[in-house]
């Protein structure tokens, strides 16, 4: 087993610790229900006090708690004696969770100057830009990591397609083993070329991290500098053409007063391109910069807006209660783990940093969430319980035939989508605890659509507890691991590592011409 009851508090209200947004100094914040909303309320003794809502929908926020689950972090943590998160990232012995994706940023230079962007050489003044060797080393780190070496490796940076070595690092990753290779990218570089698009393929990219706003030509000349939906439609276009592709993940910016009303139309774009689209997932803006209490509660988009704002443009297709948050899942990572004797990938994040569901899709009319279907709470719960008693011994067979009887047991019959019965779906859920778990999961998502979102802090709502259960880290070139939301917000190690393994702008143009700086 690689989890445990979680340690965290229940209930509301609570106390956490968090950071002043101003000096970034530890300070206690309280966690409570006001109006129906959960709120963080926090006062630094020299800048006063702070508050900001965290989830919009507290009922929803109390109903996910049930699912929280505590890893083991790591054997051999690089920063063995922590004193206090978030402060000696490496990852640490105070950390909770294994690395399940890893950010690996290839630059700091993009082909676009966008308004909300992590990452922007020509405004940080240097270039930041491993070398192939270095990113080999970050590579090996990655998969050296015990218990669970990193299953998956997501190029990001800037925009990873400009680095120079783009397709080498890609084709180098997927010779290591990972499972999942895949680059978070605007797109441009897809759409100029159909033979780019071979290239990443023939390579061993998995998956496409596509950027993608929404559906309306002024959201991108927003939030962009440019009008991109072209871009977009093109590389769909272009991996359509493809006879093997990755797949293509929508990744939308939300921000409130600019593309809250596209949830749904991208979404219901997503359906309608499913032969290359796989998933959405969404990312409700986080604030890089100082905000007044009224820019706050103007411009703040929670996870449960986003869970509502579906529901309500899709007319109820998708409801906020076929959301769930990422441990639910940890029931079936510690189960196949059981049955195959090994430690798996298990997503023990906090709670409240991400909801998912998963669509049956028959075609963009027909659309029936997997939790309509099948009752998640006990069958999960079921699950877990199952997975802790076959922990360690050789139970394998009894262990999958009482799996198999759970979830029939917990189908909803009469709920099932036209066209479907019990068997069917049971003889696809059987390969998920085959020996060939991979292709299992795979054909078990082969008429599936994930909707996911996260919601990464800044240091208004910043959560420690949150920090310690991250498993989206990034790796660095001085070989550490450093959690998502530590990264790039609150003591922002971000800004320090390209810094000390950047060179100044000019010496960059000098050496290279100033394309995309």
């Amino acid at each position: 087993m690689l989890t445990k009851d979680s340690s965290l508090a229940k209930g509301l209200p609570k106390t956490t610790e968090s950071l002043c947004p101003e000096c970034l100094s530890i300070i206690q914040a309280t966690i409570r229900e006001d109006d129906g909303k959960v709120v963080m309320e926090k006062t630094c003794p020299q800048h006063g006090s702070f508050k900001d809502v965290v989830w919009s929908d507290a009922k929803t926020y109390l109903r996910v708690e049930k699912w929280a689950k505590d890893g083991m972090g790591v054997i051999d943590p690089a920063i063995p004696k922590a004193k206090q998160c978030p402060f000696d990232c490496g990852l640490c012995d105070l950390h909770l969770s294994h690395t399940a994706l890893a950010n690996l940023d290839l630059t700091n230079r993009c082909n676009l100057k966008c308004p909300i962007c992590f990452a922007n050489a020509n405004s940080a003044g240097y270039v930041y830009e491993p070398d192939y060797d270095t990113v080999i080393k970050m590579l090996k780190l990655l998969r050296s990591q015990k218990p669970v070496p990193c299953p998956a490796v997501q190029f990001s940076g800037g925009e990873p397609t400009i680095y120079p070595h783009f397709f080498k690092v890609i084709k180098a990753a997927r010779e290591m083993g990972f499972a999942q290779v895949q680059a978070a990218t605007n797109g441009i570089e897809f759409a100029k070329s159909l033979e780019f698009c071979k290239m990443a393929s023939q390579a061993g990219l998995n998956t496409l991290y596509l950027q993608f706003d929404g559906m309306r030509s002024e959201i991108y000349e927003r939030a962009r500098g440019k009008d991109l939906l072209a871009t977009k439609q093109k590389v769909v276009d272009n991996f359509r053409q493809l006879p093997t592709h990755p797949s293509i993940v929508l990744v939308p910016t939300v921000v409130k007063g600019v593309n809250d009303d596209q949830v749904w139309p991208i979404l219901d774009y997503a359906l309608k391109n499913m032969d290359v689209i796989r998933g959405v997932n969404y990312q409700p803006v986080a604030f890089t910069g100082r905000m007044t209490r009224e820019e706050l509660v103007e411009g703040r988009y929670t996870l449960t807006d986003l869970i509502h704002d579906v529901e309500e443009q899709s007319g109820g297709k998708i409801k906020a209660s076929d959301w769930y948050p990422v441990p639910t899942v940890v029931a079936v990572s510690e189960l196949v783990g059981a049955i195959a004797g090994k430690n798996m990938v298990t997503f023990t994040n906090h709670t409240h940093c991400g909801l998912a569901t998963y669509l049956f899709v028959k075609d963009n009319e027909h659309i029936i969430p997997l939790t309509r279907f099948i009752d998640v709470d006990s069958l999960f719960t079921e699950l877990y319980e199952l997975a802790k008693k076959a922990s360690g011994k050789k139970v394998q067979l009894f262990t999958k035939v009482k799996a198999y009887s759970l979830i029939k047991k917990h189908i909803k019959k009469d709920q099932l989508p036209e066209g479907m019965n019990v068997m069917e779906f049971l003889n696809v859920l059987k390969r998920v605890f085959s020996e060939d778990t991979k292709k299992g999961l795979s054909k078990f998502s082969w008429n599936m659509m994930y909707v996911g979102a996260m919601h990464f802090m800044d240091s208004y709502n910043y959560d420690i507890e949150r920090v310690k259960r991250c498993s989206i880290h990034y790796t660095t070139p001085d070989m550490r691991l450093i959690p998502f939301c530590a990264y790039n917000s609150g003591p922002v190690y971000r800004t320090d590592v390209e810094k000390r393994f950047s060179i100044p702008l000019d010496e960059w143009r000098k050496k290279h011409g100033d394309q995309y700086t």
